[in-house]
């Protein structure tokens, strides 16, 4: 999801299609008007090719992901540095009927590591 940086409204996706080329931009529907072609290396959502399986696909945050800053953080001691401060998410990955693993990742030394629940 990415923000206008004129007016910091949500951009929404837009497909055009012309006579052998589709585009795909991201607009803001605000009174700015504020478009951004998007080009296919930089699309950041792969597609399932196999969508009957999920549990082959593990969302992976990347330094990208990290330096946006916007995961909650939590007061828990770095078992590397000592650092008191990380991020922290949850994904599901066990079965439905088992509880959610939660990620932390380190503010000052990026390690990551996870707490089952």
């Amino acid at each position: 999801m990415e923000f206008c940086p004129k007016c910091g409204s949500r951009l929404t996706p837009k497909k055009t299609k012309t006579e052998n080329k589709i585009t795909i931009s991201l607009l803001c529907r605000k009174r700015c008007n504020y478009t951004k072609i998007i080009k296919e290396k930089s699309l950041i959502f792969p597609v399932l090719k196999n969508p009957e399986n999920p549990k082959k696909y593990v969302a992976v945050l990347t330094k990208k992901e990290q330096k946006l800053k916007t995961l909650p953080t939590i007061k828990v001691e770095c078992p590397k540095c000592g650092n008191k401060k990380v991020y922290v998410w949850q994904v599901q990955t066990r079965g439905v009927d088992a509880p959610s693993t939660q990620f932390m990742r380190c503010t000052k030394c990026d390690y990551t590591f996870r707490e089952d629940t």
